[in-house]
Order: structure tokens, then sequence, then C-alpha cells
């Protein structure tokens, strides 16, 4: 669409509601234009090969196709498909001109009311989530099947669709994805398929091969007075006819991906005791890995659209960076044995940014000690202490909180499961503690201390300043007491691992990875 023409649709005049403003949004195949009260979503000109748009007519008939589709699970949503006209200003939905496109209309949903916002707001409890896969249980129960579906779930499918994805994640080796990271993908899925290939037909056999969503992620659900789930595949049936594990394993995939598995779990969990489907649980493990390796290339092919602006580009290079790592990171945690990590280091650091980013990537939940402390004490996020050694910083708090990380650190390894404790570890008595908690219960034990140069650390913490969401009560006025109590470990003595902080945290966890031998 030339832009005269996009500037045109930017007049409240082109659309027949009359409203009081209308914003543009993109992806890398479609103009979505918010009114007041309604989308009007333009499919672009595209072929991607998986996707082909580049005639009237196919986004005629696509533009039908997301109507019905979607009207399976938001009925109320999906108002119909309407002709974009040619007009004297350029193109509208009003007047009678020649039809030029079609556009798929649409209720438009309160932003605020997004899973993914409400998400990143803390504000998706454990019952939303399990009213969540109750509909999603019911939709796939209700779901078409039959011979010609079934095709899609076949060994011989499934390999098919990712040798594709192969091909269009190479275009984006040395920018979103290592060459390196692509083979070890392209490896992994050939030894799964050749070894799983009964379970595959299994499957297939027990009818759970269906018409499903195919693109059932955070940013497609709408939590208002019901559960709407929209924008579900339309434009190729082989990305919805499926396994239902491979459904609900993008959104699971993408709660682990907000660190939220916690909610992926009771997800998982609601959903199996429903459909009875106790052959769920390892499928879903590698769809995981299939889903986030789609969302890296669907992320990175915006950066292809230069109608797109660069600060939109820059923001899909850094999502597709993560999902492609959070898709290797489902390889490597099955290299991992029970580990119990501390990630230690000065305030400013970057310890708790590398925690979280080592945590999401191998499936790992990071414990961190400003909340834990802040949870014993009942203090707010945003409280502060005026000095180390009073308030939340006696000696008897430190003692406590480091007590609770210890019995929460050691919860999780009694269930078998690894874990990550963020916390300063400024005191070497502290960090033996953990070290003989490990080797009490024969697990492994990796001590993490960041380095990073103290002029950098002091910007960092000048930079925190204002910030009223920052839990760590790390402040510059607090830094050279902090430094001169801190006793580093002697590697002698206290074997450590050393994680440069100061430049790419990523980086700085693959040198982890590398020196556990995780990574060659």
């Amino acid at each position: 669409m030339e832009q005269r023409e996009l500037e045109s649709l930017l007049r409240p005049e082109a659309y027949p509601d009359a409203p009081q403003t209308v914003h543009l949004k993109q992806t890398h195949i479609s103009y979505l234009f918010l009114t007041d009260r309604f989308v009007y979503k333009i499919k672009k000109p595209v072929d991607f090969g998986f996707l082909n748009f580049s005639t009237i007519d196919r986004r005629r008939f696509y533009c039908h196709e997301e109507v019905r589709l979607n009207r399976r699970l938001a009925p109320d949503i999906y108002l119909g498909v309407v002709e974009l006209r040619r007009s004297d200003e350029g193109v509208a939905f009003t007047g009678s001109g020649p039809v030029v496109d079609y556009a798929v209309k649409m209720v438009r949903l309160p932003e605020e009311r997004m899973m993914d916002r409400l998400l990143a707001a803390g504000r998706v409890q454990e019952e939303t989530i399990r009213s969540i896969a109750g509909v999603v249980a019911a939709f796939h129960q209700d779901a078409e099947r039959g011979t010609e579906i079934d095709r899609y779930g076949s060994v011989e499918a499934i390999r098919r669709s990712w040798d594709e994805n192969f091909a269009l994640a190479d275009r984006f080796v040395g920018d979103t994805l290592s060459g390196q990271d692509l083979q070890r993908f392209r490896e992994w899925v050939d030894q799964y398929l050749q070894r799983h290939a009964e379970l595959f037909e299994e499957r297939i056999a027990r009818g759970f091969i269906r018409d499903c969503d195919g693109d059932l992620h955070l940013e497609n659900i709408c939590l208002g007075e019901k559960v709407w789930i929209f924008d579900c595949i339309e434009f190729n049936p082989r990305f919805r006819y499926g396994d239902t594990a491979a459904d609900i394993a993008f959104l699971l995939m993408d709660l682990d991906y907000h660190d939220r598995s916690d909610l992926a779990a009771a997800f998982l969990d609601e959903y199996v005791t429903i459909v009875a489907d106790e052959t769920c649980a390892p499928l879903v493990e590698f769809y995981k890995v299939y889903r986030a390796f789609v969302r890296g290339k669907v992320a990175s092919l915006q950066l292809l659209d230069r109608a797109i602006p660069a600060e939109d580009r820059d923001a899909a290079r850094e999502r597709a960076i993560g999902y492609f790592r959070l898709a290797r990171g489902y390889l490597l945690r099955q290299q991992l044995p029970v580990t119990i990590f501390l990630v230690g280091g000065l305030m400013g650091s970057g310890k708790s940014t590398l925690a979280q980013l080592l945590g999401r990537e191998l499936g790992i939940p990071v414990i961190s000690s400003d909340r834990t402390r802040k949870e014993l004490y009942r203090a707010t996020a945003s409280s502060r202490s005026a000095l180390f050694g009073t308030g939340l910083y006696t000696t008897e708090a430190d003692r406590s909180t480091y007590d609770a990380l210890l019995e929460r650190g050691s919860a999780w390894l009694q269930m078998g499961k690894s874990v990550i404790v963020d916390a300063t570890f400024r005191k070497g008595a502290d960090r033996q503690h953990f070290r003989q908690a490990a080797a009490e219960r024969g697990v492994d034990f990796r001590l993490i201390m960041t380095d990073c140069p103290d002029e950098l650390i002091r910007e960092r913490l000048t930079a925190r300043e204002g910030k009223m969401n920052e839990v760590s009560d790390g402040r510059l006025e607090l830094f050279d007491s902090h430094l001169a109590a801190f006793e580093q470990p002697d590697p002698g003595s206290e074997p450590f691992l050393v994680a440069d902080t100061s430049g790419s945290i990523r980086q700085a966890v693959d040198d982890i990875l590398k020196a556990m031998g995780i990574l060659p």
C-alpha cells in the first residue's frame, strides 16, 4: 500500500463509524487501523511461501477465512469482511469508488485487558489460567478431525514444517540466530523424530490431531467479561491442523518466555485433567521448542519490512533473539543435572539480570534475595533503608533472609529440580551454607560471581535513582561501604565461575554455559 493510501486511512472520514481517532499498527503481514470502537485489518500483498497474499482474490478469500475460523473462539468479536474503496483522498471504507482491497472488521478489545499486559502487571492468577485452560480444552474437544487433518500429525509432515522453518531462519544467521545453534536444532529434530516415531503415530490413532488455533499465545488472549481468544492461523491450514499438544505448547512456551513457568504448569495440569490426555506432556516439550523457534523466525521476518519503523524493528530483533535462545534453552536443560546455582556479586553489577536470563533459558526458578527480604518484613518493593546495617539490613535481617533463601532453595532440590538463588552473597559463610546443603543432598553446586568495573557499577546505580519499580535497595551512596564489606571468594578454596557483566548479559550467560560444558 502506498504512503498516500496509508495516510488517507488515518482520516476519521475514511470510516463509516466516524471515529474520533485512528491509529496504525503494522506486522510483517498486516496493516491494522484502530478506531475508537473497531479494528480494520488489511492483509499486505506478501508471499513468504508458507503464506501468500499476493493477489486481491487471495486476500479476499483469507479475510473470509479469518472471520469464519476466529468465530469459533470469539464469535462476537469478528464482525465480517468489508470493502476498501478508491476515494479522492486515496482509499476509504466509505463511498462508492471501485473496490481495491478487503479488510476484516473486528470489535476493538480493551488493550489493558490483553493477557500479555495483565501478566506484566502481575494480574494473572492461577485461577485465571485454569479458566483459560478450560476454554481451550473445550475448543479442542469439539474441533474438527478427520483423515485429511490426521496427515498433519505424521512424522513426515512435522519434519516438512521444521525444514521450512530452517530454510527461512537461515537468512537470519549472524543476526538473530547463530549458525551453530541452527545446526544444533537440525540435529536434535532429526534425532527426536527418529526415536519417537511411534508416539506420533499413537497421537494420530487416538484422535489428537485436530483443526486447532495455531497461534495461541499471550497477545492473542483478552480477559474481559469472558475469555476471548482471537487471531488464529487462517492463511495456511497445515499451521492450524496438528496435535492439540502443539497448540497448547505455544501458550506454555510464551509463559516460559515471560518468566511464568508456574502458570504454564497450572495450565497444563488443568488441561490434561479435563481432556484426559496422559500422553500429552512429553510431546508438549518437543512442541515448545518448535513454537519458540517459529516465534523467533516470525519476529525476524519483521526485520525485512522497511515500512515498519526502525524502533519497532529493533524491538522485533530483541524478541527474535530471545525466542531463539529460549528454544535453544529447551535443548540445553536436558543436559543439566540437578544443580543449585548461586549468582552473587556487587550491587549494580547485573547479577539479577544474569540470574533471570539464565533461569529463563534453562527453565530454572529464580529466588531473589531482594524480594524474599521484603516479603519477610512485609515491605513494599519501593521501600528503602537509609543505610546497610539498619532497617531491613541489620545482621538479624540478613540472617533471616539467607535462612529463608536456603529453605526455599532446598524445597526445589527436594523435588528433584534445579534452582537459582540471586543474592549478593557478600559473606563467605553464607556461600558455604549453600555449598554444604548441596553436598548433603547429593546435587551439583555452582557459584557464579559477577565481574564488572566499579565505575560502570556507579553509572548503573546513578541511572537507577528514582525508579519506583526497582526492587533492589542498591544505591550509589551505599556502594563504597558495600564494596568495603564484600568478602570476595578465594578461587583456591572456594571455586567459582566468573561472569563478565560489563557488556552483553547474553554473552555472559553463554560464557557460563561454556564453562559448565553445556555449550561447546
